[in-house]
């Protein structure tokens, strides 16, 4: 049985606009996690990954931790090729078909081949 606070739209004919939108921002909010944390020997595997990517120009998919309040934020995911690894900014650029991301290396929390 759903609580109250889970079905408020259905107990009441009318709502504030207001009301609606801090009840879907409160929803969004609960759906944010906390940077997980990655062990030194899958951070290596990530970088190997990702130079070889950039080098042998084949695609990979990065996952990464997008901050959005605080110490909480969301994973965002992304396929293409490694154009460019800036060293001095620890960034990495992907580049697919319809989009072109630069990525922290410091927020990847996946990479696959």
């Amino acid at each position: 049985m759903a609580s109250k606070i889970d079905n408020m739209f259905a107990a009441s004919r009318f709502v504030l606009p207001e009301q609606r939108e801090l009840y879907l921002q409160v929803k969004e909010d609960e759906k944010l996690v906390p940077m997980p944390v990655i062990e030194q020997d899958e951070l290596e595997n990530f970088h190997y990954t990702i130079r070889d990517s950039g080098r042998e120009d084949y695609a990979i998919t990065v996952t990464w931790w997008r901050q959005v309040k605080g110490n909480l934020g969301s994973n965002c995911s992304m396929w293409g090729i490694v154009k460019w690894v800036d060293q001095q900014g620890r960034r990495i650029k992907l580049v697919n078909d319809t989009d072109v991301q630069w990525i922290n290396m410091d927020c990847i929390i996946d990479v696959r081949a």
